[in-house]
């Protein structure tokens, strides 16, 4: 069932668990995914963002998302992930996503609040969720959602996060404690007490970006202190495109491989529920 991330993550902060955003280029990662979610039982939040529409594009990938939300046994929240612009972002919600984040945080605060606050307006207008980040979460090199050079991370600051959530009414925060886009070249050093202290401040639910590659206890760390969605796609990625190759064979064509890509999918979005704590919750 499609809906928003109003109906999906209060209870994982009520109840210390994360809903996974799990982004998807493709027809295989999107079946695997929504089949994880519903032998799990859990909740599931699904999309595209903005810098991977050269790779699957929009007219063609959200009627295929919104029909699998729309018919799936659990609550699919379907989200358009890292809107840059409010073009893009105007035509996912016209194309039925039920939910979207403008990322504005590379402007100054004065400028993010603002733009945030407008663009909250017109989602909840438009009976959609909608997601802001505060602080900046940088790139890895090689990721598919930044370029790594320059995009450094600047931490969310908590008193900020106040003032930005109260006059933007966001429905969820991204925040930056240190994690990163793509894939890590080496252990990142997260900032629990920063985000303890956001929790503390906030009660708007915390969104954690740049999860693939992070270690089970940094997850569970995380959504212990406070984090109830946690974005994910790296890992699918990497693992769609394993399996590709693994099962690949002289004379071999896509339907030989593609069902093996979509379960490969299916397990290990398996395992991130669990760790997650959101198994079992529908």
């Amino acid at each position: 069932m499609l809906v928003t991330l109003n109906e999906v993550l209060p209870d994982a902060q009520r109840n210390h668990y994360a809903v996974g955003l799990f982004n998807t280029v493709n027809m295989e990662m999107a079946r695997g995914v929504i089949a994880a979610a519903e032998e799990a039982r859990s909740p599931v939040i699904i999309g595209t963002a903005e810098v991977l529409l050269p790779f699957s594009d929009l007219k063609e990938l959200a009627p295929l998302l919104s029909s699998m939300a729309k018919e799936a046994t659990v609550p699919v929240v379907l989200h358009f992930d890292h809107g840059l612009s409010k073009d893009w972002i105007n035509r996912a919600i016209k194309m039925g996503f039920s939910s979207i984040m403008y990322d504005c945080s590379t402007k100054s605060f004065e400028e993010n609040l603002r733009d945030a606050q407008t663009m909250a307006n017109y989602a909840h207008s438009n009976g959609i969720s909608i997601e802001a980040e505060l602080g900046h979460v940088g790139a890895n090199d090689g990721s598919a959602e930044g370029s790594g050079e320059g995009d450094h991370s600047v931490l969310t600051d908590p008193t900020e996060a106040r003032v930005f959530v109260e006059s933007t009414g966001v429905d969820a925060l991204a925040i930056a404690i240190g994690t990163a886009h793509g894939a890590y070249k080496s252990k990142p050093k997260l900032d629990f007490e920063r985000l303890k202290e956001i929790r503390r401040t906030i009660d708007t639910p915390l969104v954690l970006h740049g999860g693939s590659g992070l270690s089970d206890d940094d997850f569970r760390t995380a959504i212990a202190n406070g984090i109830t969605k946690i974005n994910i796609f790296t890992d699918i990625n990497n693992i769609s495109a394993k399996a590709a190759h693994d099962l690949y064979r002289e004379g071999a064509g896509m339907t030989d491989v593609m069902l093996g890509v979509t379960e490969a999918v299916k397990r290990a979005t398996l395992a991130k529920m669990n760790l997650f704590g959101s198994a079992g919750r529908v």
